[in-house]
């Protein structure tokens, strides 16, 4: 029995080099089997295997939670400031001026919010939060009848369809009643995975 040793196989022969397939080691081998799209001689990893299974690469996700206090005004819809990331994993989250997050690859992404308050006055006031995508609407969370003094907490979930290029979500939360308080920053919090590429 004999022993083939290579670092490079290509699967197709095509002269355009986005039609081929290359299964491949890096020039320093290092314990990882690399997926590429290209020619043999200058594949784009698109994933790899290592010794705990398949990891892909370019694959958007975040986390991140408020860093201050907020005061929103009754009855008006505030996006929530989440300056403190978690992990990004490809710098795609803004936690410095925007407060959103614009993926770079297209595909439909799980995302998850939640904003912790307290009400600044009397209580018996509702808020709620919710994902806007662009800027708009796209997914309302659960409303949460507040208590004077208490930590209440709305969070809002689903999956959202983002093209990669111009799409972006952030968190907004409004209250339905007066004015509410940011209560526990930590629990203050949007994250999103890329679950499948478009």
């Amino acid at each position: 029995m004999s022993t083939v040793k290579s670092k490079k196989l290509q699967v197709g022969t095509d002269a355009t080099s986005s039609n081929n397939f290359t299964i491949y080691q890096p020039a320093t081998p290092d314990g990882t089997l690399r997926i590429g799209v290209g020619n043999a001689d200058s594949p784009t990893e698109v994933g790899r295997f290592d010794s705990n299974g398949y990891v892909a690469t370019n694959a958007p996700a975040f986390r991140a939670t408020a860093s201050t206090s907020q005061t929103f005004t009754g009855g008006v819809a505030q996006k929530v400031t989440l300056g403190t990331e978690v992990w990004d994993t490809t710098s795609n989250f803004d936690n410095v001026t925007n407060y959103r997050f614009t993926p770079t690859v297209a595909g439909y992404y799980q995302v998850n919010g939640g904003y912790s308050f307290t009400t600044a006055g009397s209580a018996g006031w509702t808020l709620f939060t919710y994902i806007a995508k662009n800027g708009s609407e796209h997914i309302r969370g659960t409303e949460m009848y507040s208590l004077t003094g208490t930590f209440n907490q709305s969070v809002v979930n689903g999956v959202v369809y983002m093209n990669g290029t111009t799409d972006y979500i952030e968190l907004y939360a409004m209250s339905i009643g007066g004015n509410i308080n940011t209560g526990s920053t930590g629990f203050c919090f949007m994250d999103a995975t890329l679950i499948r590429k478009a």
